[in-house]
């Protein structure tokens, strides 16, 4: 028989699922209906292939071809700098730093609490001047704000992709070495693949933050609502085209940027089911 603490326990760990369940439905259901409503009037090909967003012109355009362009490449390349310092740094901990090892996780414990803000600050001084002079163009532009997206996914990927190394049993690690492997054999060809689960957790984990970060992106991007030529024009991303305008839009201009909201929140969705489909069929390969 369960005593009267493990019922309590059960039903406030019951009520907290049903409660984050709740929110999920109802912030789903907010941003579908007002997103649905305008696409309904405006039509979905003309919102997401559109390259001209102009909401008070007469007649209003919202076109945010050019923001999710300027979304997935940011997005894209921001990860592929960080996956490969993210997993070093990662395998590094796990297995080489015994005696730096409380210092370079507090230090990635300090870069997770950062506020955004603070980074955005730090690459307004450092990474837009230092672009602006290497490459003889403005340095707000989408090479910047990669660059400063990669800073900020590090730590995410890094804590849950060394989690996930620790994980794997110590049998694995010594009884490859007792065949006579290298340790740079066995981690490569061992420990990484077996956990590699946790490793596409992690990417995904980092994706869904890159491409949904706001303040950050908005002080180092540019935010001009165009189709880029290249990674040194300045772009606007579907999260920054929201801070912009909700302030002071109503009406149709305010259902534009909740469909917006709608459309990012379908992509991270998109995301993640590719990322879980690659992670369960390397799995079933194991």
């Amino acid at each position: 028989m369960k005593n009267t603490k493990e019922r309590i326990g059960e039903i406030i760990f019951l009520f907290s699922a049903i409660m984050a369940i709740f929110l999920i439905i109802l912030i789903t259901f907010f941003i579908f209906r007002s997103g649905i409503s305008f696409i309904s009037q405006y039509g979905l090909i003309n919102f997401i292939s559109g390259s001209k967003w102009a909401p008070t012109a007469k007649p209003p355009y919202f076109g945010i071809g050019p923001m999710i362009i300027g979304s997935i490449i940011v997005t894209m390349l921001s990860a592929l700098i960080a996956i490969p310092f993210g997993l070093s740094i990662s395998v590094f901990m796990a297995y080489y730093s015994k005696k730096s090892y409380g210092f370079l996780n507090g230090l990635i414990n300090l870069m997770a609490a950062i506020p955004s803000i603070i980074y955005g600050f730090f690459a307004m001084m450092v990474l837009v001047p230092l672009i602006a002079k290497t490459f003889k163009t403005g340095g707000m532009n989408m090479l910047t704000a990669s660059l400063l997206l990669s800073i900020m996914i590090l730590p995410t990927m890094i804590n849950i992709s060394q989690n996930s190394l620790e994980q794997v049993p110590k049998t694995f690690y010594t009884g490859s070495l007792a065949l006579g492997a290298t340790k740079e054999e066995t981690i490569r060809k061992i420990m990484i693949p077996y956990a590699k689960s946790g490793i596409y957790s992690s990417i995904i984990l980092a994706i869904g933050r890159s491409i949904g970060e706001t303040m950050a992106v908005y002080l180092v991007i540019g935010n001009q609502p165009r189709l880029p030529g290249s990674l040194l024009d300045g772009v606007r991303t579907l999260t920054t085209n929201i801070v912009l305008e909700m302030g002071y839009a109503s009406g149709l201009h305010r259902e534009s940027l909740i469909a917006t909201g709608m459309v990012l929140f379908i992509f991270i969705l998109i995301i993640n089911i590719i990322f879980n489909f690659i992670r369960n069929k390397d799995q079933a390969k194991m």
